[in-house]
């Protein structure tokens, strides 16, 4: 950690934040609980101080909006505006802005080609059966599975299935290899196998990306990374949010935003 990062973590354990350095703070690159900051001993030391400024942010909204960690907090309270019809949609934009993954391109790239990947196994079933559809029960595949372990594959990607008895056998099932294990299943078959893997995955991502949507439209999240953005580009957070911008110096520099005040050397004001 460089001096600049020491100084910063010093003036926020002198406003009575107990503040922690050597923790892998829950996985996380910072983690703030009720009085404490833990920020990870793992990040890169170019992280240090916007993730400080980004968990002092949210120890600072929860005296502004006491239970904002239960709540979330309200985007008029942090701008002290009861009227903040130009603030969220500005916020979620610094927010892309300042974290990457917020706009959730890998998990929508990895969504896109998994739908693809489901066309094909589909087009390969219709071949056979012009009529399935992915809505409808697939009465022949339903016919054939009902006596055969691959039935479980529908379920799970790999089982592991223990068979007791005078003699007992292991056997282990993969939808990777439907054909090596299921000797002699038509092709269609194997398809719809794998095509409802890809459907379970797809949902699987569709609950993550509606979970982290959640997540990064918290008030408190939101609030948090406008502070964090203005130390990283002051320039660029006042084009992506001008409304945010301007209030957000009008609150700190009137002492609204208690000690955040403390960390002025930190927010460049951009003049007009």
């Amino acid at each position: 950690m460089n001096s600049e990062a020491r100084k910063l973590v010093r003036y926020i354990r002198s406003v009575g934040v107990d503040v922690h350095t050597t923790t892998k703070a829950r996985g996380n690159q910072g983690f703030f609980l009720k009085n404490r900051i833990d920020i990870s001993k793992n990040i890169p030391e170019e992280r240090v101080i916007p993730t400080l400024i980004h968990e002092f942010t949210h120890y600072i909204h929860s005296k502004i909006e006491p239970f904002m960690e239960k709540t979330g907090g309200t985007v008029e309270k942090i701008f002290d505006d009861n009227e903040p019809k130009f603030y969220a949609d500005e916020l979620l934009e610094v927010t892309k802005f300042v974290d990457k993954n917020s706009k959730f391109e890998t998990l929508n790239y990895h969504k896109e080609l998994l739908k693809n990947e489901i066309s094909d196994y589909e087009e390969i079933i219709k071949a056979r059966y012009p009529d399935f559809m992915r809505s409808k029960d697939f009465k022949e595949f339903d016919k054939y599975i009902k006596d055969s372990d691959a039935k479980y594959l529908l379920k799970y990607d790999r089982i592991k299935l223990v068979k007791r008895g005078l003699n007992s056998k292991t056997a282990v099932y993969s939808v990777d290899n439907i054909e090596e294990d299921f000797p002699g299943m038509p092709k269609e078959f194997c398809a719809y196998i794998r095509l409802k893997s890809c459907q379970k995955k797809q949902s699987r991502i569709s609950s993550k990306i509606n979970r982290l949507t959640k997540y990064y439209s918290r008030p408190t999240e939101l609030f948090a990374r406008l502070t964090e953005g203005i130390y990283i580009n002051s320039e660029q957070i006042k084009k992506l949010a001008p409304n945010c911008y301007k209030r957000f110096f009008e609150l700190l520099n009137c002492g609204y935003y208690k000690e955040l005040s403390g960390l002025s050397d930190y927010f460049k004001f951009i003049m007009e």
